[in-house]
């Protein structure tokens, strides 16, 4: 079976959400790099590794400007997951550093669904003012609106399919309509202002938006170890697998590894 791992990175210039991670970034990148690049020689399958080209621009082409670069940078990631001629693929965001020699593809029987992570996040809607539209309390309220229903929320920061379940997901199937209900959304005055503040173009909702809307199976990493979101501790449980790390405390992890020879 032709299986695949690969991640994507581009250097933000503009100021967006999460620029002032963009040094952390660049003074960790052949570290992080090297870190999946081992990984998937481990389990031998073939890594590759997207950076900013011409397919990237044509494709950022389509998108007008409110639409910022860092939601065409995440679309950009949902549409890798279209154009690689693989049976199984795993995507991986570059702060996800693998601390295992487990085979993804092995423990995670793809042809159940989609391998991602989602929260539940129903009772911890607070505060919404504080949050801004990379919250996942945005993509719940953005994901709800566009639903009409309550549904987890999910991220991205690892992705684990097979070419059927992405067939069925059909994440750009009638995209430019999706775009349009949610600006619609925006523009609603039907929602108060501190939930509809939170509405935006974020690739995470409009992947609930499809697999809920056409009620798909998926298999949820969350507390599975294969994907460990270290965002406000630094702190690595023994059973991790994949650190997806949020918190950007990159020298954190590399102590961490260096410890347990990883």
């Amino acid at each position: 079976m032709r299986r695949v791992i690969y991640s994507f990175y581009i250097d933000i210039q503009k100021p967006v959400s999460h620029f002032e991670n963009q040094k952390k970034f660049n003074n960790n990148y052949q570290w992080l790099l090297e870190k999946q690049m081992a990984y998937a020689d481990t389990i031998g399958v073939e890594y590759k590794h997207f950076t900013y080209d011409d397919d990237y621009i044509e494709f950022s082409k389509q998108f007008g400007p409110e639409i910022s670069e860092y939601n065409i940078i995440n679309f950009y990631k949902m549409h890798l997951l279209y154009t690689l001629d693989y049976e199984e693929i795993l995507y991986l965001d570059l702060d996800v550093i693998p601390v295992t020699n487990e085979n993804f593809f092995e423990v995670w029987d793809l042809s159940k669904g989609i391998a991602i992570m989602s929260e539940d996040w129903f009772c911890k809607d607070r505060h919404r003012q504080h949050h801004t539209i990379r919250s996942p309390l945005a993509k719940y309220w953005n994901a709800r609106a566009m639903l009409g229903e309550i549904h987890p929320v999910f991220n991205t920061g690892i992705i684990g399919a097979n070419k059927k379940s992405l067939d069925e997901l059909d994440y750009f199937g009638n995209f430019e309509k999706t775009i349009d209900f949610m600006t619609d959304l925006i523009n609603d005055e039907f929602w108060p202002d501190d939930i509809r503040n939170l509405f935006g173009y974020d690739n995470e909702t409009i992947f609930a938006y499809k697999l809920f809307g056409q009620g798909l199976k998926y298999q949820n990493l969350y507390e599975t170890g294969w994907h460990y979101f270290m965002d406000k501790w630094s702190f690595i449980p023994k059973e991790t697998k994949l650190i997806h790390c949020i918190s950007k405390d990159f020298n954190y992890v590399r102590n961490w590894c260096d410890k347990h020879y990883i």
